[in-house]
């Protein structure tokens, strides 16, 4: 078993997206690129984001600090603190509208 504090570990990702030139930061909390289940709390600076990209699988953003804005073809969710955003299976991009923190989770198919 394993426990981790996600409140500590925005905290401190955040740390390092503010100071880090491209303006983000992650740390893989659960899985791995060998596993199915992925989770990787991903922090980003305001106006900073991930562009145009596929997901590897069936995937969930949860919004643990901020607001952010994941963009799917001419749609587009806001997401605040508490928020589950489904990631649509297809070309996707993802917006810090302020300093934001997510925790990202995706099952890759086997």
């Amino acid at each position: 078993m394993q426990k981790t504090s996600l409140i500590a570990l925005a905290r401190h990702e955040l740390g390092h997206a503010r100071d880090a030139s491209n303006g983000r930061s992650a740390k893989t909390v659960v899985g791995g690129h060998e596993r199915q289940l992925r989770q990787t709390v991903m922090a980003l600076r305001a106006g900073e984001g991930l562009a145009d990209h596929d997901s590897p699988g069936e995937a969930t953003v949860q919004v643990l600090t901020g607001r952010v804005l994941l963009r799917f073809g001419d749609a587009s969710w806001n997401g605040s603190v508490g928020d589950l955003l489904t990631i649509p299976d297809g070309l996707h991009s993802l917006e810090a509208v302020e300093d934001s923190v997510i925790l990202f989770t995706v099952v890759k198919p086997r």
